[in-house]
């Protein structure tokens, strides 16, 4: 073990430290992000929750969302927190079509939530099922799970900076 760490401070540091470039893009990533966070800081005083069950997708979704937590968007940082349970989740975001095999998971993580809370469809399969509507395996309307969807992201799939304006479109109605 000592010659780990001695090798360690022999070498010294082997990385340098990564700078994210200063463009348009990340400008207008900070400027809705700011915005996005007065309004959460506004209607929770708190971060908002969310909680994202696949149901059945092609993965595409998912990972737009995952690159809202990337370095880039690092949408954390303006009050957006993805959580692992239902009970501490605000709202649930729901990808892909609902497919028999997961129409349970889903009701069961929806009413394992606490209330006051909302459902947030994202791309264009997880409202009604999209181009799966017709399939054998989908059941095609998150409504008669859930009862109501209050935000709808189109897209196939949706890119990042328009998850985040239309979730702040959805928040400035709401405050």
């Amino acid at each position: 073990m000592f010659d780990i760490i001695n090798n360690s401070f022999k070498k010294g540091l082997l990385t340098e430290k990564f700078i994210l470039p200063q463009d348009e893009s990340s400008r207008q990533i900070d400027s809705a992000g700011e915005q996005l966070k007065k309004i959460i800081h506004k209607l929770y005083g708190r971060s908002l929750h969310l909680r994202e069950v696949d149901t059945g997708s092609c993965g595409a979704c998912e990972s737009e969302l995952i690159a809202l937590s990337n370095p880039i968007y690092d949408i954390q940082r303006f009050g957006v927190d993805f959580v692992a349970s239902p009970r501490h989740a605000d709202a649930l975001v729901v990808t892909g079509p609902v497919s028999r095999n997961m129409a349970l998971a889903l009701k069961k993580t929806f009413n394992s939530m606490p209330e006051p809370k909302f459902v947030i469809t994202v791309g264009d399969c997880a409202l009604k099922g999209g181009i799966f509507r017709d399939s054998y395996y989908a059941i095609g309307d998150i409504q008669s799970i859930t009862g109501s969807v209050v935000l709808h992201i189109p897209g196939c799939p949706p890119e990042p900076i328009i998850i985040l304006h239309n979730l702040i479109s959805f928040l400035k109605q709401k405050s």
